[in-house]
């Protein structure tokens, strides 16, 4: 996959892989179709594996030739040793879990960094549907309020506060609208917010 297909297909996606390092160990932490793992092995050289539990996205992965593991998220990421990766990626897919702090944690615990993608609820679209009297539905929100599979919805400020929370360093943060960053009142303007973390611990060691 080159990168014009992946920016086609996905430009949030094509933005946040600039952030991920030539050669790099990565897990994709609800890695959907493996259009993301796919592009870094082909175009950026990384190995890794993708974990995913739907079904019909193990295969979509599988028959991309990507190296998946099909484990429900809730459960942890005990199956991994500390540090095993140089980055971990849950773009997406944190604001569907019941228990967002401790799969924060588990997170940071396996990879030598994060990075963190979730619709962010503060987007202007999203306050305009609430004042109606509505739940917001958008391209990055895109279900109705009784089949959406998210669980959480965070604002870019209500993370950096978990982020704080949990002890991690915040080493950069993004709001993107259409997959472009948006500079002037992110928390307004940005439909998704993507977060790059290591634990505080190591920023000694960098």
């Amino acid at each position: 996959m080159k990168f014009e297909d992946l920016s086609t297909l996905r430009p949030d996606l094509a933005f946040i892989a600039h952030w991920v390092g030539d050669r790099a160990h990565v897990l994709d932490v609800g890695c959907g179709d493996g259009a993301m793992l796919r592009y870094l092995e082909q175009a950026k050289r990384c190995t890794g594996y993708g974990v995913e539990i739907a079904d019909d996205k193990v295969l979509e992965s599988t028959q991309r030739g990507i190296s998946v593991i099909q484990h429900d998220m809730e459960q942890g990421l005990g199956l991994f040793a500390d540090d095993a990766f140089d980055m971990v990626l849950c773009l997406s897919s944190l604001q569907m879990m019941q228990h967002v702090e401790a799969r924060l944690r588990d997170i940071v615990r396996v990879g030598k960094e994060a990075i963190v993608s979730f619709p962010n609820f503060a987007y202007w679209p999203h306050r305009a549907a609430l004042l109606k009297g509505r739940m917001p539905v958008s391209r990055t929100l895109p279900y109705q309020w009784f089949d959406t599979p998210n669980l959480r919805y965070a604002t870019i400020y209500d993370f950096k506060d978990l982020a704080e929370k949990c002890g991690l360093e915040m080493l950069e943060y993004v709001a993107l609208a259409e997959g472009r960053p948006v500079s002037f009142l992110p928390n307004l303007r940005g439909s998704l917010a993507v977060f790059r973390l290591r634990k505080r611990d190591l920023a000694g060691k960098a």
